[in-house]
């Protein structure tokens, strides 16, 4: 079950991938963590999926994640009297509380903590954009607005209020219903959307008490202000360029897809890249050249994973979507400048004796003919150390916690392989021998960086680097015990 491949690929689920035989082929095609989008679907369908992936995992003998994304307070205009209207530009327009339906003149915007959170000159922008609309002036119930940019705008469109922080939590009492029940069921990750201070991951962490990672979505300016907070607080990051594209200029996501990218590295955690990256293929069996080249640039920056949404999903070709992706990441990593780029990237840390463990296993897997790094990890942390390392060597993630090794599933260059509880270091010594040759990593007569921590079963003690042999006999022969 390796794969030829470092990042990984998150593959979100819906009403054309819900069959066994389809997540069964997803699973096949390359990827390594199913999204369960709870913006969509019932209770029902989503623990149906969540109950498949399972199956399929016990199928392939190879964890898999399981990331439930939360949908996030959604902030609507009301209805209409006509349905729509059509704002021209320079017009002016109105939202209130008002309980009557919307014209051209107004519509109730049922929110009183936006109308709380405004001052003249924001911007209010609705339908992700298409229509955006100038503060004049504001109060407790009302805020009488320029149309910047006119359109359409129908019946319970979306609004962004991208200027100010509002004073809403990321989870509305929906979220809190659908993360209890995610973390019932048994969910590797928890996606908060509408992230706008590290409050909010906190918040989620005490509900969620232990039971999941906690993934932040940054899709919002003033995610983007304090990101470093929002990623010491979290497990994982997701930069939603959608959202983030609607409430920031467009030129201005790729360098902030960038930055948060070597940021979350450094702090060695997961980070997805996602929205849009074959957004063609969900009608056509090809992606476009921009949408290769999209991929490939995630790829290059040094990503966790990239993530397929509409795509998989409720596309036409959601294993062909899939495949794609593989494809491109494989090519990429083929590549002499992916090396180079990722290794003139790297920062040292050394903050801990475990920093410095990962670091000389790297060293020593670049310096001599080491075929992998064998790490035991209780928690995922030392694994994450090493894949911050970003070794040219696959990294073989050594625990006996099933949870971890699913939450791994989302790291870059891991692959899990569940061992049994060890109290001797020579034993898991010959388990990580063992799991290389199994994994067709390496041969008996090659060698692997094993690193471990004494006492065993101890998150947080990694203290061991031993440079072994793959034949058992030898191990046996010459390690301490």
């Amino acid at each position: 079950m390796r794969r030829m491949r470092n990042v990984k690929i998150v593959a979100t689920l819906g009403p054309a991938s819900s069959d066994h035989a389809t997540i069964a082929a997803l699973a096949a095609a390359g990827a390594d963590v199913f999204r369960l989008n709870m913006s969509h679907g019932t209770q029902e369908e989503i623990a149906a999926r969540h109950r498949i992936i399972r199956e399929v995992e016990a199928e392939r003998g190879t964890p898999i994640g399981i990331l439930a994304d939360l949908q996030g307070p959604k902030l609507r205009v009301g209805t209409f009297a006509a349905g729509a209207v059509e704002l021209e530009d320079g017009a002016p327009f109105r939202l209130d509380l008002d309980d009557a339906e919307g014209d051209a003149h107004r519509v109730r915007l049922p929110h009183p903590e936006i109308f709380a959170a405004l001052a003249p000159g924001a911007e209010l922008l609705v339908d992700d954009g298409k229509v955006r609309l100038r503060v004049e002036a504001c109060g407790a119930d009302f805020a009488d607005c320029t149309v910047v940019t006119g359109g359409t705008v129908s019946n319970r469109k979306g609004v962004n209020v991208p200027d100010v922080v509002l004073p809403l939590a990321a989870l509305s009492d929906k979220d809190r219903e659908d993360l209890e029940f995610a973390c019932s069921l048994g969910v590797d990750w928890v996606a908060l959307s509408f992230v706008q201070r590290p409050e909010d991951v906190t918040e989620a962490r005490d509900l969620v008490a232990g039971r999941a990672a906690i993934l932040s979505k940054i899709e919002k300016p003033a995610a983007v202000r304090c990101v470093d907070e929002i990623i010491a607080a979290s497990d994982g990051i997701m930069v939603a360029r959608g959202d983030l594209g609607v409430e920031l200029p467009v030129q201005n996501v790729p360098p902030i897809q960038k930055r948060i990218v070597r940021k979350c590295r450094a702090a060695a955690k997961p980070v997805i890249v996602a929205t849009q990256m074959l957004e063609s293929m969900i009608e056509s069996p090809m992606p476009t050249r921009a949408e290769v080249s999209d991929v490939a640039t995630a790829i290059y920056e040094g990503a966790d994973a990239i993530m397929l949404s509409a795509e998989s999903a409720a596309g036409q070709y959601p294993v062909e979507a899939v495949t794609t992706m593989d494809s491109v990441a494989r090519e990429v990593e083929d590549d002499p400048t992916y090396t180079e780029v990722i290794e003139a990237s790297r920062v040292a840390r050394r903050e801990s004796v475990a920093d410095g463990i990962v670091a000389a296993a790297r060293e020593i897997a670049e310096t001599t003919d080491i075929k992998a790094i064998a790490c035991f990890t209780q928690s995922g942390t030392t694994a994450a150390l090493v894949a911050r390392e970003r070794p040219r060597v696959p990294i073989i993630a050594m625990t006996n916690l099933r949870d971890t090794a699913r939450r791994l599933a989302l790291t870059w260059g891991t692959s899990c392989v569940m061992t049994g509880g060890l109290d001797r270091f020579k034993q898991a010594v010959v388990n990580a021998a063992r799991a290389a040759r199994e994994q067709g990593y390496a041969e008996e007569s090659d060698q692997i960086v094993v690193t471990a921590g004494v006492p065993f079963n101890v998150p947080g003690t990694t203290n061991i680097l031993r440079v072994a042999p793959c034949d058992e006999r030898l191990i046996w022969a010459t390690d301490p015990e």
